[in-house]
């Protein structure tokens, strides 16, 4: 044979064998999933923390609903005198109506905006189990060389799971090792 074919065909075996080695280390790669909504829901502790995340809120709105009430009947009381009222007066109910409405909104603001107090107060108490479940996932993830985890709760694309690949009573069983858990055999699906 001529150099010329010898060299074409040890750079087209040569390459032959990366795309063997590509596609056998792609195909060796490990894939789990978990499911956080699962997970979250089987430590109490998470529980614990919606429920006063709820109550809070619902106390905060209960309060904002009262002050905007207290505006409808400033507004009302001021339609029902208004013809009555001369111009001076009528002016000052008027921006007592508008600065009562603003400190109302500003109070709804300041609880319910994405910088507010129930934003704070969910990431007080929600974020360290959220971190905690991940580190557990990254534990896991690393002991049994799994190259990538998804998480089928957030509505991500994946479309089929085999459960041999689910690791989600897995990373609660790791958490459990940090915080309580509930067991496994008393976990809701």
């Amino acid at each position: 044979m001529n150099k010329k074919v010898l060299k074409t065909l040890s750079i087209t075996s040569l390459m032959l064998m990366m795309v063997i080695a590509v596609s056998t280390s792609v195909n060796a790669q490990k894939y789990a999933y978990v499911d956080t909504k699962y997970i979250l829901d089987n430590i109490p502790e998470y529980q614990d923390a919606q429920d006063e995340l709820d109550e809070i809120s619902v106390k905060w709105q209960k309060e904002i609903e009262s002050k905007y009430k207290e505006v409808e009947d400033l507004y009302k009381e001021y339609q029902a005198e208004a013809v009555l009222l001369p111009a001076d007066i009528k002016k000052k109910k008027e921006d007592a109506i508008i600065s009562k409405e603003k400190e109302v909104k500003d109070l709804q603001k300041k609880y319910f905006s994405p910088e507010g107090l129930l934003f704070n107060k969910r990431q007080e108490l929600v974020q360290p189990i959220q971190e905690k479940v991940f580190n557990a996932i990254e534990t896991i993830a690393i002991t049994k060389n799994f190259g990538f985890v998804f998480d089928k709760a957030g509505g991500t694309t994946l479309l089929y799971g085999s459960p041999k690949f689910d690791i989600s009573d897995d990373v609660l069983d790791e958490v459990g090792t940090v915080m309580q858990t509930v067991k496994r055999d008393q976990r809701k699906k």
